[in-house]
């Protein structure tokens, strides 16, 4: 496909709004506004015991308390992928890991938002410290490994259903 053109629609804080057009392989022509996004990372973390997944409001889809893997956005300058999901699991839920090694890349929501997000996976774990943003309300939880399976049905959000469902191929959870 071939990009012809794009119009700024709004800058945000985060994410900007914009108009494409692009021409398709059979010549035909489309317009999209699409949301434009520096992408994001997340983290599975886990020992030999427990998943480590997060609880914060998430105002979008007007959840108190939205289960989740620790997760940002690409949102520091010079940052890359692996040092944000470091920073991330340190804020969010007060670990570190020793080993580090990618689990998979996804697309959230392909049809109208550039986010990708790359989903880390994070073992030999230790306790560490990490600066929340002063509106953050995170509370840590320890999702047994054996009760992956029993968890999914209450999960709501998409990359952590993906972490959970790769992790239990792999634990046997």
């Amino acid at each position: 496909m071939e990009h012809l053109g794009t119009e700024p629609l709004h800058e945000g804080k985060h994410v900007d709004f914009v108009a494409k057009r692009y021409r398709r392989a059979d010549g035909s022509e489309v317009e999209r506004e699409i949301v434009e996004h520096p992408g994001s990372v997340a983290v599975i973390a886990y020992d030999d015991e427990f998943a480590y997944l997060v609880a914060q409001p998430r105002e979008a889809v007007e959840e108190d308390e939205l289960l989740e893997i620790p997760a940002g956005t690409l949102d520091k300058e010079g940052e890359g992928e692996l040092e944000a999901a470091q920073r991330e699991l340190a804020e969010e839920a007060e670990l570190q890991a020793e080993h580090w090694s990618l689990l998979h890349v996804i697309y959230p929501s392909p049809g109208f938002l550039t986010e990708k997000v790359t989903i880390f996976e994070a073992t030999g774990l230790s306790p560490a410290s990490g600066e929340r943003d002063d509106d953050e309300e995170i509370e840590i939880v320890r999702l047994p490994l054996a009760e992956i399976e029993q968890a999914l049905p209450d999960i709501r959000d998409a990359t952590t259903v993906i972490a959970l469902l790769r992790l239990k191929e792999k634990v046997g959870g």
